[in-house]
């Protein structure tokens, strides 16, 4: 509202709801800081899990942070921005979500101690930019160059990134499932190792139990075969992959055909019968004996196919059809009047087996195995839900480390090392910046505290016993949350991909910044029944003025 010669000016729709300055900035510090204590808990291989229910009564169990954050029904748009933060991180690196978000939300709370003492949310926005970038030349530094075909560090790694969650008790042989997975999709261009994660398809069963996981060396399809009829199992498989139906087409115009004898229907039926059948012979020809169509097949072009001894699945997801298409060799056909020799795809085996109570398509022997498949077991759905969440961290993880091939010790040693070497830098700076760096690397040691206090320890002995230990320059000194000790990590076998920490760090960072410098808040009116929205109306016929 604006003032103009003692008469108001409403510049905002009625009922438009406005926060300013200090009250803005607290209310956002507020909201951020109650989203990363609700993951704060999940830290760490001895983090809690959470159960959280949907309005349909739907439960998912896990400590994953950002599955937590993504399935909470969040409002307040600055905590929004901190579930962001771990959806960048997932999206990103796969792993360190939860680190993620919990230091953002203590950066936002350092933040706080400073706007308390008049520091200007600028100065603090800048020095945490300062110390962000330093943070990231310091982890550069201390990381450990490895090759990407050390298969026992690599394993090591997904161990790591499995431990405290759902798949623990068979974590062994799931982190060497992720490398030989990962390691069978890697590519090499110019020099540079590249995977990419999508040419893995984790595929779910319940049943059995998680030690009854597997890797396929080539695809499995969550399908079965369209008759009964058809061989249940294709050796030397020459196999035809359709993104157009076995089926007869509409018109395309409106169209009426006026019968008026038998004779006439007969000739009709007998010509759609013909043009299925010439559909099949033109797959038979080519010499294809697997058909997997992404779209349906007709019910008559079924009973063809069966008769020429072509197993036949229907309704592949196209994700499915470009995974086959690559790991066979075959292209992808759009029509049937196309179809070549050629454009056929290869594999050993065809072959539909039964998994738990239902049946599904096996593709192995495949001519190029750049995609494979996880099968993931579990005694219930939660539980397969769980390995399925801690099975992808550990792929993300291992591509991240095949990728920039530098590591670094996990336990909160690197929080530790980088909160001792930003004081130092702190110190070289002139200004108030100076106060915000220090205020950064007090928030990186949020880290190792939630490790210790979630494995029931002394956290505040813990860090004390940290810092001695990285003072006296023991670089790798982490938290062994099993034992309670100070131990060197990196030994321990506990190991992160670098990537991982500078995202989390970076994002969090730029997170905490982009909170600090909102002064104003302007939500607009709920939405009246019948009526329209209330979008704020700025200027308008009222004219123009300051807010107040």
């Amino acid at each position: 509202m604006a003032q103009y010669m003692g008469q108001p000016i409403f510049i905002l729709k009625e009922g438009t709801q406005r926060t300013r300055g200090r009250d803005a900035q607290y209310n956002n510090i507020m909201a951020a800081k109650a989203v990363a204590n609700a993951v704060k808990t999940t830290l760490g291989p001895k983090g809690m899990d959470k159960m959280l229910v949907d309005p349909l009564g739907d439960i998912v169990i896990t400590n994953d942070g950002v599955t937590i954050l993504k399935e909470m029904d969040i409002e307040h748009p600055a905590a929004k921005m901190v579930v962001e933060v771990a959806k960048t991180q997932d999206d990103e690196v796969g792993d360190g979500t939860t680190t993620a978000a919990v230091l953002a939300g203590e950066l936002l709370e350092k933040a706080e101690d400073l706007l308390e003492q008049d520091v200007h949310p600028t100065i603090i926005a800048s020095g945490y930019r300062l110390a962000s970038k330093k943070a990231e030349e310091i982890l550069n530094e201390f990381a450990t160059p490895v090759s990407a075909d050390d298969e026992e560090v690599l394993t090591k790694l997904a161990v790591t990134a499995m431990t405290g969650k759902g798949a623990e008790s068979a974590r062994d042989k799931l982190a060497k499932i992720c490398v030989d997975a990962v390691r069978a999709v890697v590519e090499e261009s110019n020099g540079k190792k590249d995977v990419d994660i999508d040419n893995i398809k984790v595929e779910k069963k319940v049943g059995g139990s998680i030690e009854d996981t597997t890797m396929v060396n080539g695809m499995i399809i969550d399908k079965e075969r369209v008759h009964a009829n058809m061989p249940k199992k294709v050796s030397n498989a020459k196999i035809a992959l359709l993104s157009c139906a076995i089926e007869l087409k509409d018109t395309e115009v409106d169209a009426e055909i006026q019968i008026t004898s038998p004779d006439q229907l007969q000739q009709f039926l007998d010509q759609e019968e013909k043009m299925l059948k010439d559909m099949v012979q033109k797959i038979v020809d080519v010499g294809a004996n697997v058909v997997f169509c992404q779209k349906g097949i007709d019910d008559m072009a079924q009973h063809f196919l069966s008769k020429a001894k072509v197993l036949a699945v229907r309704r592949v997801r196209k994700s499915d059809i470009e995974k086959l298409s690559r790991a066979t060799g075959g292209k992808i056909i759009t029509s049937l009047d196309d179809i070549k020799p050629e454009d056929l795809g290869e594999a050993e085996l065809v072959e539909e087996r039964k998994v738990g109570t239902e049946d599904m398509i096996f593709v192995t022997g495949c001519k190029n195995p750049k995609s494979v498949s996880i099968l993931v077991r579990g005694g219930t759905e939660h539980v397969v839900d769980e390995v399925e969440r801690a099975l992808t961290d550990a792929l993300r993880v291992v591509e991240a480390a095949v990728e920039t091939e530098k590591l670094v010790a996990g336990g909160g040693a690197p929080e530790i090392e980088l909160a001792l070497r930003l004081r130092e830098y702190a110190n070289t700076l002139k200004g108030r910046e100076q106060l915000a760096v220090q205020a950064f690397a007090d928030s990186l040691e949020i880290i190792p505290r939630m490790l210790a206090e979630n494995a029931g320890l002394d956290p505040i002995d813990k860090l004390v016993e940290l810092r001695s230990a990285h003072e006296d320059g023991k670089v790798n000194a982490g938290l062994d949350v099993f034992t309670g000790e100070v131990v060197d990590m990196w030994e321990k076998g506990v190991i992160e991909p670098l990537k991982v920490k500078t995202q989390a760090i970076s994002s969090a960072a730029e997170t905490a910044v982009m909170v600090l410098r909102i002064d104003d808040v302007i939500a607009a009116s709920k939405e009246k029944e019948g009526g329209e929205g209330g979008t704020p109306d700025i200027g308008g016929e009222g004219g123009t003025g300051d807010f107040e």
